[in-house]
């Protein structure tokens, strides 16, 4: 697909994302690389914005420029934001209570703390990114599992998971081991397929560190 092609399928995707105004939003593209600029009103559509972008067919690496503005009645203090971080996050079940702590600096949420698995991290980024008044997030928070299983066994189950997975051509993605992380190598034909690979991997127990060097082609 030609640069041109793909740079109008994005916009499309952007327009046809219902929970994003894409009307301040430009697109470039170069040999497959997107750039997305411009403005939108919540980092909620600044992220909906890249996922749009990471879904279409061709694209083989974005960069996001985009910022976030706030109408003037929409600002919101640091220490509001912090707080209704907090509470949010204490309110779901999945986060440990108190594990994770939350620094705000005009608008940008500093996440930091040890969990246990990774979709806790995911969620508790997920959570904030909502709320009003953020501009950005930066995720610290470290994955240290208490389980420790032998590498190959980490390996096989990871392996397993690929090959039954329908979106994955699973041969095509090498694992390897090393202690608690897990480096994943490869091709894939997709951007949304990288995300499927990392899944699987952050699933296995004993799971702390992956290294995603899966490239598109």
């Amino acid at each position: 697909m030609n640069d041109g092609a793909l740079r109008q399928d994005v916009i499309d995707e952007l327009e046809f994302e219902p929970s994003l105004d894409a009307a301040n939003i430009g697109v470039a593209v170069h040999n497959g690389v997107v750039t997305l600029t411009g403005h939108v009103g919540s980092y909620s559509e600044k992220n909906a914005a890249e996922r749009a972008a990471q879904r279409v067919k061709g694209v083989r690496a974005i960069a996001e420029e985009i910022e976030v503005r706030f109408a003037g009645h929409a600002m919101t203090n640091d220490d509001e934001i912090a707080a209704r971080a907090l509470s949010i996050i204490a309110w779901d079940a999945r986060i440990p209570g108190d594990a994770v702590k939350v620094k705000v600096q005009r608008g940008w949420v500093t996440l930091s703390g040890t969990l246990p698995w990774h979709f806790q991290r995911v969620a508790a980024e997920s959570a904030v990114r909502r709320l009003s008044g953020v501009t950005g997030v930066i995720n610290d928070i470290a994955v240290r599992s208490p389980i420790r299983p032998k590498p190959q066994d980490v390996r096989d189950k990871i392996v397993s998971a690929l090959k039954r997975n329908a979106e994955l051509e699973g041969g095509a993605i090498r694992v390897s081991v090393d202690d608690d992380k897990v480096t994943l190598e490869g091709k894939v034909s997709a951007w949304s397929e990288r995300g499927v690979a990392e899944r699987a991997a952050w699933s296995v127990p004993g799971v702390s560190r992956v290294d995603d060097r899966l490239a598109l082609g």
